[in-house]
C-alpha cells in the first residue's frame, strides 16, 4: 500500500463540566484520594490520554453509524470492538483491526487515525504551574432508598469546568482510500460532544466541546456534521 497523504487535524478541547480519567491506583492511603485522575509522572499536570480518546471516538462510531457493517454489529452485541478485518469496514480500517493478522484481509493496511496525549494549553499551562488551577474534589454518594439520605460518600477528583486541552490527531491517507473516512472522524467527535469523556458521563463528567478545529490548518465546523 502507498501512503499518499497525513492530514493533521487540531484544535483545542475545552471542559464544559469536570473531567474524570482515572489513573488506576491500587490503594489508597488513609486520608487519600479515593478516585484520583491521571497526571503527568513528571509535572504533575492532568492530561487526556490519546487512548481514552480514540477509545470513545471508536465506542460511539461502532455503536451508531457503523451498525450497518455485519462484523462491526456482531461484536458490539457481544460488548467487543470490531475484529473482522475486512477491508470495507470502516471501523478496522480507521481505526485497526483487533482481529490476528490472519483473520485481516490483504489491502486493509494498517490504523489511519493516530491520536495524541491532548495536553494542557500553554495558557492552562502556566496557570497549573502558578497555582491557578487547582484540581476540584466531588462527593459522590449511594442515596438510602428507605431512609431517603445519602450514605458513603467517595471523593472523586476532577479537572475543573472551563479547562483547556489540546487536540492533535494525524490521519493517514492510503492510496485507494474513500474520502468519507476522514469525514467520519469529524462525525465521531460530534458525537463525543453530545456524549462524554472519562468516568461518570451519566452523572454530568466529562462533557467537552471542540474548539477551533482545523484540517492542514483549515478551519473545519461540527455545526454541520449530522452525528447520526
Amino acid at each position: 500500500m502507498k501512503l499518499t497523504n497525513i492530514r493533521e487535524i487540531t484544535g483545542i478541547i475545552r471542559l464544559r463540566s469536570g473531567l474524570h480519567i482515572g489513573a488506576g491506583k491500587d490503594s489508597v492511603e488513609i486520608g487519600g484520594m479515593d478516585q484520583p485522575i491521571i497526571k503527568d509522572p513528571v509535572t504533575q499536570a492532568p492530561y487526556i490520554p490519546g487512548s481514552s480518546l480514540k477509545g470513545k471516538l471508536r465506542s460511539l462510531l461502532e455503536t451508531s453509524v457503523f451498525m450497518q457493517n455485519e462484523g462491526t454489529r456482531r461484536a458490539v452485541t457481544e460488548g467487543k470492538p470490531c475484529d473482522c478485518g475486512k477491508k470495507g469496514c470502516p471501523a478496522c480500517t480507521i481505526f485497526g483491526s483487533h482481529a490476528t493478522p490472519q483473520k485481516c484481509e490483504d489491502g486493509l493496511g494498517p490504523t489511519r487515525l493516530l491520536m495524541r496525549d491532548a495536553l494542557l494549553t500553554a495558557e492552562y499551562m502556566d496557570m497549573f504551574k502558578s497555582g491557578r488551577l487547582p484540581m476540584e474534589v466531588k462527593h459522590e454518594n449511594i442515596i438510602n432508598r428507605v431512609k431517603g439520605v445519602a450514605e458513603h460518600p467517595r471523593p472523586l477528583e476532577r479537572v475543573p469546568a472551563g479547562t483547556c486541552f489540546t487536540l492533535n490527531m494525524a490521519f493517514r491517507v492510503y492510496e485507494g482510500d474513500a474520502d468519507e473516512l476522514l469525514n467520519w472522524v469529524l462525525k465521531g467527535l460530534k458525537l463525543i460532544q453530545l456524549d462524554a469523556i472519562g468516568g461518570g458521563g451519566s452523572r454530568g463528567n466529562g462533557q467537552v466541546v471542540f474548539e477551533d478545529l482545523k484540517i492542514d490548518g483549515q478551519p473545519v465546523s461540527l455545526d454541520s456534521i449530522t452525528a447520526f
